[in-house]
């Protein structure tokens, strides 16, 4: 079941939205403003955002900026601001569609139906990705050459792969593997970066697909 996370500050649309989606067969979680739509993104992982850009606490479009530090998870932007200038801003800092309120529910489904329906051809182009030597199946979840890997290297090596040339924070990595609670243990991502590392590229002491970002985070480069 397609997860939504639809964030918006009236509650009426709130209130709205989530008995079209769920009418549909969406799994929907709500959020009120920015700080709690990042917090809820974080932990539940949605397919696709609804996102309002007039919000109490953040910028629609600071939100948009927070989520695309991390993840690739569509979004749609929802906004009273018609604007284009408005539009640009959003579609620039990582939006995928916009929609200006007040909206025709039905074309709004149909946006969403066409964004996930975009996701999913790309993420089926990521089934299969060459890490040097070996090829790793994300959907399988097998690497060739019988090298095998635990759930949590599993967990780390596909936030990786999935964003390819893109540096993944320490801080994003901590929390979809082990939780928000573990934000300070930064030496297990060492740990299981060096045993990755030892499985998987030519060269452990020097590599040249899972590189370390001193301070920062990782980045696998293809």
């Amino acid at each position: 079941m397609t997860r939504i996370l639809v964030v918006d500050d009236e509650p009426q649309i709130l209130r709205a939205l989530r008995i079209n989606l769920v009418a549909r067969h969406y799994e929907v979680a709500l959020a009120a403003d920015g700080a709690a739509a990042l917090r809820e993104a974080a932990q539940w992982h949605p397919d696709l955002v609804l996102l309002d850009l007039g919000l109490p606490d953040l910028d629609g479009v600071d939100v948009i900026h927070g989520l695309r530090g991390w993840t690739e998870v569509p979004i749609v932007v929802l906004s009273g601001r018609a604007g284009n200038q408005d539009k640009i801003e959003a579609l620039d800092a990582g939006a995928d569609d916009y929609v200006t309120k007040p909206f025709n529910i039905e074309e709004l489904l149909a946006r969403v139906r066409a964004v996930t329906r975009r996701t999913r051809v790309q993420q089926a182009d990521l089934a299969s990705v060459q890490l040097g030597d070996h090829t790793v199946d994300l959907t399988a979840k097998t690497v060739s050459g019988g090298v095998r890997l635990t759930p949590t290297e599993w967990h780390i090596l596909e936030i990786l792969l999935r964003n390819p040339g893109r540096l993944v924070s320490q801080r994003q990595l901590l929390t979809e593997v082990w939780g928000e609670k573990y934000l300070k243990e930064t030496h297990y991502l060492r740990q299981y970066m060096v045993q990755l590392r030892r499985k998987l590229e030519r060269d452990p002491a020097h590599p040249v697909h899972l590189i370390t970002e001193l301070g920062m985070g990782y980045r696998y480069l293809p």
